[in-house]
């Protein structure tokens, strides 16, 4: 059996370093019981500290917040509408420390030296030009995974590279619905996200290609205790998965069904 390894110690045991620009995404369902299990308690904001004293005041922590009510008409509040996407999200949105990105659908809770950059953003368009996903790709962030959130399920950033890449599967959709923003004042607003175009036959997964980032070592992975983690680094992925979307050589990533 390996030997226990405290929750604390997650950021050095996977590597990160000063200056580390992080995208934390996380189900933390596993670290809980496994802290339960061997006596020690664990605190979702004692884990965002660890992360923060890693990156240092060089580096800059983002945690999704992601919410789909604003797709659906529903108001999005700037201060009070939760994330959909974990604990960590909304342990991080009731922190002082940390402040919220504007975007009603792909928003996210950052700290560090670019957080003025990250919450001036006002962008549109969910993963376009001027989205926080290519500041990303831009200062060669990492994105790291922690217990069952993984590549094969969680590595949202994927899109961005499809609308990087024009990919004709996906159309860029506008959804509009009222906003309350930081000073409580309320609006009607539109936003937008690439979705797929549902009239097209097209079955996509990302499964195909995490495989090949393993095969390729563009994947830094392993265990701590047995909850399973994993590391990437987004100026190394995108090219991978860009070209082929340009390409469409492998039909890896999407493909019409039956073909």
């Amino acid at each position: 059996m390996a030997a226990y390894i405290s929750y604390q110690q997650i950021p050095s045991e996977i590597g990160i370093q000063r200056g580390d620009v992080v995208l934390l995404t996380s189900d933390i369902t596993d670290l809980f019981m496994q802290c339960q299990e061997h006596g020690e308690h664990f605190d979702a904001n004692v884990l965002l500290d660890r992360f923060q004293e890693a990156v240092g005041k060089e580096g800059t922590l983002l945690i999704p917040t992601y919410n789909w009510g604003f797709c659906q008409g529903k108001t999005f509040d700037y201060r009070r509408t939760p994330s959909k996407t974990g604990a960590i999200g909304n342990a991080a949105l009731r922190r002082k420390d940390f402040i919220r990105t504007k975007h009603p659908i792909y928003s996210f809770a950052v700290w560090g030296k670019d957080t003025d950059e990250l919450v001036a953003m006002d962008n549109v368009e969910s993963f376009g030009a001027d989205s926080p996903f290519a500041y990303l790709e831009r200062v060669n962030a990492k994105n790291v995974f922690i217990g069952s959130a993984s590549l094969r399920n969680s590595f949202t950033y994927i899109h961005y590279i499809e609308q990087k890449s024009g990919a004709s599967y996906r159309f860029s959709k506008l959804f509009t619905s009222h906003y309350v923003d930081e000073d409580g004042q309320e609006s009607e607003k539109g936003y937008a996200m690439y979705v797929r175009n549902l009239d097209l036959d097209v079955v996509c997964t990302p499964d195909p290609f995490v495989d090949d980032l393993y095969a390729y070592g563009i994947v830094s992975s392993g265990l701590i205790g047995s909850v399973p983690y994993e590391v990437i680094r987004f100026s190394d992925v995108t090219p991978f998965i860009l070209n082929d979307i340009l390409h469409n050589r492998s039909k890896k990533l999407c493909r019409y069904n039956g073909q």
